[in-house]
């Protein structure tokens, strides 16, 4: 991977993820793209990008090698070298041992959400050249990483005056249900028990993707709707897992985090971004497209300005649509 500009590899040791119920690790690697004129322009102070991976996804992987596709480094390089504004890029890491947090702070998973928002930023802001103000920090991420961009953004308009949200989570109706059935089909072996199925997960040395898909089912459970009272894994399944049955009281705690709702409690701090941009494939196989065009639509009555795109693709595999991605947040946070 040839870059014009530099990649460091980075620990933030986080206060918020210490101690949480998974032991997953407090110490993250959190690669920092350097813009070209970073080692030079040794006064320039330069606008950030956060971007936050999908579900199963880690920060170093998304400095993989792939001849087909650009790295997150090469995309942003690309974006540069085709003329936007230069911007420093860091890639957080959300993974939890069953896949990810949803970028949510949870009695389950622990306080990701505070990682994020308070020590990831304040170590780069104290380490890295940037410009410490959220007119000049932007949050992006695919899949449950558009939606912790969309929620995280939302949320904390004191940090970030950017979104870019990549086929996020929404309109969990559609997005997650589907994947019910997989749950209950993956515990019928241990007597309906989920927290013997995923003691078990954590032991497979090979985890098949339809495993997987029914283990996203209890760590989104995880991030929705934690229980502490609930060990070893701590939270409460919305649906029962013999019978398939919609627990309507749990079910509710988790549509309380759906975006389509939330937007409705954060259109000021909306409608302050410099940037709201959505996009989705028109294939999704999690059929977050429709999730997109609700969001729309309740954007549109709040008078919120926002930007989007449909495009003819699926889910995995987009990282051609960064550079665009990465050159319109860098315009939207450069310095006026």
């Amino acid at each position: 991977m040839q870059l014009h500009g530099t990649v460091v590899v980075d620990t933030v040791d986080s206060p918020a993820l210490r101690g949480n119920p998974h032991g997953d690790p407090a110490q993250r690697r959190i690669p920092v793209y350097l813009p070209p004129s970073y080692a030079t322009a040794t006064l320039r102070r330069y606008p950030t990008i956060y971007w936050l991976p999908g579900f199963t996804g880690t920060s170093l992987s998304a400095l993989n090698y792939d001849p087909w596709l650009p790295s997150l480094p090469e995309a942003m390089d690309r974006a540069i070298a085709a003329g936007a504004p230069e911007a420093i890029l860091v890639i957080v890491d959300g993974f939890t041992r069953f896949g990810g947090s949803q970028y949510l702070n949870s009695a389950a998973n622990g306080r990701y959400e505070d990682y994020v928002v308070h020590d990831v930023v304040a170590y780069i802001d104290a380490r890295y050249r940037t410009l410490p103000q959220a007119a000049s920090r932007g949050i992006a991420g695919h899949s449950s990483g558009g939606y912790g961009a969309l929620v995280l953004g939302m949320r904390h308009p004191e940090t970030f005056g950017a979104i870019s949200a990549h086929s996020p989570d929404a309109y969990f109706e559609l997005c997650y249900k589907p994947d019910f059935p997989k749950l209950l089909r993956a515990v019928a072996p241990y007597n309906g028990d989920v927290d013997a199925f995923l003691t078990a997960f954590l032991a497979m040395e090979r985890k098949p993707r339809e495993i997987v898909a029914a283990v996203s089912v209890a760590a989104m459970a995880m991030a929705y709707s934690p229980n502490p009272h609930r060990p070893p894994y701590y939270f409460d399944l919305p649906l029962d897992p013999y019978t398939g049955e919609l627990d309507e009281a749990v079910w509710a705690r988790w549509l309380a985090w759906d975006p389509v709702y939330l937007v409705r409690q954060h259109a000021d701090a909306l409608r302050s971004l410099r940037l709201l941009f959505i996009d989705c494939g028109l294939r999704d196989e999690y059929h977050l497209q429709y999730g997109a065009r609700i969001l729309a639509r309740r954007l549109d009555a709040l008078g919120v300005h926002y930007q989007r795109e449909e495009f003819d693709d699926g889910h995995s595999r987009l990282n051609y649509r960064y550079p665009a991605a990465l050159a319109r947040l860098a315009r939207a946070l450069a310095p006026d």
